[in-house]
């Protein structure tokens, strides 16, 4: 029985990639949950959604000026 789950793809770059897509996928579904919790009358909810999109808008951002330096 296996036991270590590791990824099949050994290579830095794409990881690099895939947690660019994830960051910025996740700003993306975050606008939907905002909405949501705004309409339902939870600005604490929203708020804190918010910050969570927040992070992972910077976290993308980050994530392309690292990529970009790797290309160059």
């Amino acid at each position: 029985m296996v036991t270590d789950i590791s990824s099949p793809v050994k290579d830095k770059d794409y990881n690099l990639i895939w947690a660019i897509e994830a960051s910025l996928s996740n700003v993306w579904t975050l606008e939907t949950y905002i909405q949501d919790a705004r309409e339902q009358g939870d600005d604490e909810l929203a708020d804190w959604f918010r910050r969570i999109q927040e992070n992972n808008r910077t976290a993308g951002e980050q994530g392309k000026e690292m990529l970009l330096q790797r290309l160059q």
